[in-house]
C-alpha cells in the first residue's frame, strides 16, 4: 500500500507513505489516494487532511515521469489517473487540507491547489516544473494557477519552474498557513480542524459544492479557444523536446532542448 487512512474524531488522515520514490504520483499512488478520500467522505468525515511521509525533505516529487507516455499520448489527457484525482479532490463534498511538510514538486503543487485549503511548515517550497521536462501543461492546470494566484505570478511559476518559499506562497494567496514543523500540527487542528466539527458539515458541504460551480461559471471561454491550446499541447507531446525531456530525466543529466516558440506557428 503506498497509502494510509486513519479516522479519528470525524477527520480522515489521508497519507503518502512512498517516501522511498519521494511520493511520485504515480497511476498506483493516484488510484489509491482517489479510493482513501473516497473512504472518507464515505464515512462521513467533516474533513479530509492529506499528508505525506518525507524523505530528504520532498513532500510529493509529482508526476511519475517513467509513466508519462512517449506515443504521441496525451500526457495530461482527461482521464488519465492524475487527472481524476485533482477532480475527486475539488469535487469531494467535504473541505481537503492539504498538509505540507517539505518541497512539493510539479503535479503535487497542483494537487495542492486542488485543496480547499493548505497549511504548510515555514520550509516548504512549491514549483510547478512542466518546462523542466518539456510537458506542455493542459488548460485546467493553468487555470488552477491564475484563479489562485493571478495570472503574473502564475507566468512566474510556469515559465521559470523554480521553487517559491512558503513565506511567498502564503504572500500570494496559495497557501493558508505558515508554521514551523513542531508547531504546524497544533496550528492545523486548532485553526482547521476545531472549527471544522462544531460547523454544520451540511452547510460547509454545500458552500464546498458552490465555490465549485461558481469557480467554472466565472471562467467560460469559447470551445475553439480550447482547440486552438489543444493544438499546441498537441504539437509539443509529439515533438521531440517533449522525448528529450524524458529520456534525460531517466539518464540523470541535463535535456538539451531543440525547439523554437515559432515551431508552432506551422
Amino acid at each position: 500500500m503506498l497509502v494510509s487512512t486513519t479516522i479519528e474524531d470525524r477527520i480522515c488522515f489521508v497519507e503518502m507513505q512512498n517516501g522511498e520514490h519521494f511520493n511520485c504520483l504515480s497511476e498506483e499512488m493516484c488510484h489509491e489516494l482517489t479510493e482513501a478520500i473516497q473512504k472518507g467522505y464515505d464515512q462521513e468525515c467533516v474533513g479530509i487532511i492529506l499528508k505525506a511521509q518525507t524523505n530528504k525533505g520532498v513532500w510529493s516529487a509529482g508526476h511519475d515521469i517513467r509513466e508519462l507516455p512517449q506515443t504521441g499520448d496525451d500526457p495530461l489527457a482527461w482521464n488519465v489517473p492524475m487527472e481524476r484525482l485533482l477532480r475527486c479532490v475539488q469535487d469531494t463534498p467535504i473541505p481537503v487540507i492539504a498538509y505540507v511538510t517539505g518541497t512539493v514538486w510539479g503535479g503535487a503543487c497542483d494537487l495542492c491547489l486542488s485543496c480547499d485549503m493548505i497549511v504548510s511548515t515555514d520550509t516548504a517550497t512549491f514549483a510547478i516544473t512542466p518546462a523542466k521536462i518539456g510537458i506542455p501543461y493542459n488548460a485546467s492546470g493553468i487555470m488552477h494557477f491564475i484563479n489562485q494566484l493571478g495570472i503574473n505570478k502564475a507566468r512566474e511559476m510556469f515559465f521559470l519552474a523554480t521553487p517559491i518559499t512558503a513565506q511567498d506562497a502564503l504572500n500570494v494567496g496559495l497557501i493558508n498557513r505558515v508554521a514551523p514543523a513542531e508547531e504546524l500540527g497544533n496550528v492545523l487542528e486548532e485553526q482547521f480542524l476545531a472549527p471544522l466539527r462544531r460547523n454544520s458539515i451540511l452547510s460547509i458541504s454545500a458552500i464546498k459544492r458552490q465555490f465549485r460551480a461558481l469557480s467554472k461559471a466565472a471562467n467560460l471561454i469559447p470551445s475553439e479557444t480550447f482547440e486552438r491550446i489543444n493544438a499546441y499541447r498537441t504539437k509539443v507531446y509529439k515533438g521531440a523536446d517533449y522525448l528529450e525531456g524524458i529520456h534525460s530525466f531517466l539518464e540523470k543529466r541535463a535535456p538539451e532542448y531543440k525547439g523554437k516558440a515559432t515551431d508552432l506557428d506551422e
